[in-house]
């Protein structure tokens, strides 16, 4: 069954018929999908595979070119930031913040495109889902990377910090360790959608005023002037927010796996 929700914030749907599922006084709706955003996903990762594929065209050895030399200077930067905040061996987490931050950086320039003409398309990052799933993909590499880390044993007591503070203590703040934890995903994922659904309601006032009939200057002024609104909010909307949240999942990928490292030197004196 295939459902058209209107209004700012809903999707058009595809039920399968298999839910919701009721858990208390809550229904989930396991086996609906926004397919606007499924095809808005798409669109964005095949972009993001020709672009990674174009950046791969590029590289070269000796003399780079102006595309390389942007790239390497990227690379190192992340690669320089990672061995200082995590460790040496941990550059595994290269390959997974880059490919997000080009994915996010993509799925946001979406909406430089002239998305009113085809209205299933957005930004795919102006859906919850897809945010919150990118989300639990970071949360779940890091909980690994910290067993791998500090052994079963360690992640456990990492879960009891502050280590200099007396076992009583430390077992009242379990509890807010455990919460602080729980809430990395929804934050990660919250702030990026926020952001970027903010800026796509904006995009839709504003696409909403230039259709007014203006005093002194009529609807031909309001179009005008809401056109020029327009790009200057793209430019600074999708052009510079569109990648500084880009950027910023990025940096918490790399600085939730250096916390995933927390009571490592407490292990090391201890033993």
């Amino acid at each position: 069954m295939i459902r058209a929700e209107e209004g700012l914030g809903n999707h058009p749907t595809i039920d399968l018929g298999c839910g919701p599922v009721h858990i208390g006084p809550f229904n989930y709706a396991i086996c609906s999908f926004n397919y606007d955003t499924l095809i808005s996903s798409a669109i964005a990762i095949t972009a993001t595979l020709a672009l990674a594929f174009w950046l791969r065209s590029k590289l070269r050895a000796g003399e780079p070119g102006r595309v390389q030399a942007v790239f390497e200077f990227g690379y190192e930067s992340l690669r320089n930031l990672v061995k200082a905040n995590v460790a040496e061996d941990a550059l595994f987490i290269i390959p997974l913040a880059l490919t997000l931050f080009l994915y996010i950086l993509v799925a946001n320039w979406i909406e430089f495109l002239p998305l009113g003409l085809v209205p299933i398309v957005h930004g795919a990052n102006a859906d919850l889902n897809q945010t919150l799933a990118m989300a639990l993909v970071v949360i779940v590499v890091v909980q690994w990377y910290s067993v791998h880390v500090l052994g079963w044993k360690g992640y456990l007591l990492r879960y009891t910090k502050p280590f200099e503070l007396p076992w009583p203590a430390r077992a009242l703040f379990t509890p807010l360790n455990i919460l602080e934890e729980l809430t990395k995903p929804v934050t990660l994922a919250m702030r990026l959608f926020g952001n970027i659904f903010a800026g796509t309601a904006i995009i839709g006032l504003i696409v909403g005023f230039s259709t007014l009939s203006l005093p002194v200057v009529g609807t031909v002024g309001g179009t005008l002037i809401g056109t020029i609104l327009l790009v200057v909010w793209k430019g600074f909307d999708v052009l510079f927010i569109g990648f500084i949240q880009a950027f910023i999942f990025m940096l918490l990928t790399v600085v939730y796996c250096a916390a995933a490292r927390e009571g490592l030197e407490h292990q090391q004196q201890h033993h």
